[in-house]
């Protein structure tokens, strides 16, 4: 027969719920505009009239950096060097000596302000795991979490997919830079309890992804009161931290609880309601290499954690190699520097390309991302109107840029463009359609 299958009269299998939900998000444009890019890959020998992506937050710009030190070093990515250590089981808790590499990089990017415990930590295939495992364990099917808007579209299928949990937007606007404030927080969570849903925590991303700024103390501080006069729980989402290239430094609220902790009264109460997310995907642009964190001082957390950790660990091999280059400090230090420099200036050459097209954008000092403000290309001033600019955009321009609602942003007309994830004449190709799109739009209109 030849493995062939044969046709069959009966009805297919049912699925479960969550193979057949809908809350994973994948019709969402951000992940659309993926599928346009899939298909129509820009290539600038042998495609280039094709989709260029700048749908996706990956960071490039310092890869030289990673490679020649893996060149100097070629024992760090050496397969048959502790082979056998490498291939037998390892404790889910994950190898000490990158756990503790880990911790210092983790703090040298926050300039010493904030101390990670190695023993406290819990390593996941990513943030993505990390979230999700924190979610499992925080909160039951059918209770919420509050997230400000605009949020990184992902949270859709991390926070909500496979863990039965909804997600509370909000929302925050352009009137206040899109920082979230503790009335804001305290007013959501008032309109959800009142509608009966039980709150179990909030989520941050900080610095934030889509807007590419970071949380203010003053604002961490009132969040904290929040989570603490509610009896909730914080997850703060701070992959961006090495990301930081501009003032204000980042204040993670690691710093904030440690200070309180410090200073006694209910600072450990406090502490074990908060609960930080990290991954090596973005500071250090290696996505593929799976490698997040869980941190936090609540000991019933870190015990679930590890428990669940077995769905999702990080391979010996990954772990070891990385140790040895995040111990390295010399290397670390100079790579954080040089890699916020360049993050600086190839985003202050995209706010250049976007101000020849006509457009601004948020002032951010972090990320890999601009917030883009495109209201004044809007027919009209909905959702609607956006997805239709959107759908210009990736037909005619040619550019994959996230629209707004895609991370439930309350105002139609921003984007998400991302800038490090390609050459710099990739960028200057994109921003020179961009241009000539808007002033083709600008005169139809």
């Amino acid at each position: 027969m030849g493995g062939r299958l044969l046709a069959s009269s009966q009805p297919e299998p049912s699925l479960s719920d969550i193979a057949t939900s809908a809350a994973h998000g994948e019709d969402s444009p951000y992940f659309a505009g993926w599928r346009a890019y899939d298909e129509d890959r820009y290539d600038p020998a042998t495609n280039p009239s094709g989709v260029i992506q700048m749908g996706l937050a990956e960071n490039q710009v310092s890869f030289d950096l990673l490679e020649a030190y893996l060149r100097e070093h070629p024992e760090v990515s050496d397969c048959g060097a502790g082979f056998r250590e490498n291939a037998l089981f390892q404790d889910y808790h994950g190898l000490k000596s990158f756990r503790m590499a880990m911790a210092s990089f983790m703090e040298t990017i926050r300039g010493g302000k904030a101390r990670f415990d190695p023993d406290r930590m819990v390593l996941t295939a990513g943030a993505t795991a990390a979230n999700e495992l924190l979610t499992f364990i925080l909160a039951n099917p059918g209770d919420a979490l509050l997230v400000p808007t605009p949020y990184y579209p992902g949270f859709d299928r991390d926070l909500r997919w496979r863990t039965g949990v909804n997600i509370v937007p909000v929302h925050c606007g352009s009137d206040t830079g899109f920082q979230v404030t503790a009335g804001a927080l305290q007013a959501a969570y008032d309109e959800a309890v009142a509608a009966g849903a039980s709150v179990r925590g909030v989520v941050l991303t900080n610095p934030s992804n889509p807007l590419g700024t970071t949380i203010e103390r003053a604002a961490l501080e009132d969040i904290v009161d929040f989570v603490a006069r509610n009896d909730v729980h914080l997850i703060s989402d701070e992959i961006y931290s090495g990301s930081v290239f501009a003032a204000p430094k980042l204040v993670s609220v690691a710093e904030v609880v440690e200070d309180r902790v410090r200073r006694g009264g209910g600072g450990v109460d406090v502490a074990a309601r908060v609960h930080v997310v990290y991954s090596l995907s973005k500071d250090l642009g290696l996505p593929g290499f799976r490698v997040g964190v869980v941190c936090s001082r609540n000991d019933a957390v870190v015990a679930a954690a590890r428990r669940m950790s077995s769905f999702t660990l990080v391979s010996s091999q990954t772990q070891r190699a990385l140790a040895v280059m995040l111990s390295d400090a010399a290397f670390v230090a100079a790579y954080v520097r040089a890699n916020r420099a360049r993050l600086r200036e190839r985003r202050d050459h995209m706010a250049a390309g976007l101000a020849r097209a006509g457009l601004t954008c948020l002032r951010g000092n972090a990320g890999l991302f601009v917030w883009v403000d495109m209201r004044p290309l809007l027919d009209e001033a909905t959702v609607e109107g956006e997805l239709r600019l959107w759908r210009q955009v990736v037909a005619e321009a040619k550019l994959n840029i996230s629209p707004g609602s895609s991370c439930h942003c309350s105002e139609p007309g921003w984007f998400r463009v991302c800038f490090a994830n390609m050459s710099l004449e990739t960028l200057d190709v994109a921003l020179q359609r961009l241009s000539c799109f808007t002033e083709r739009w600008n005169k139809r209109v």
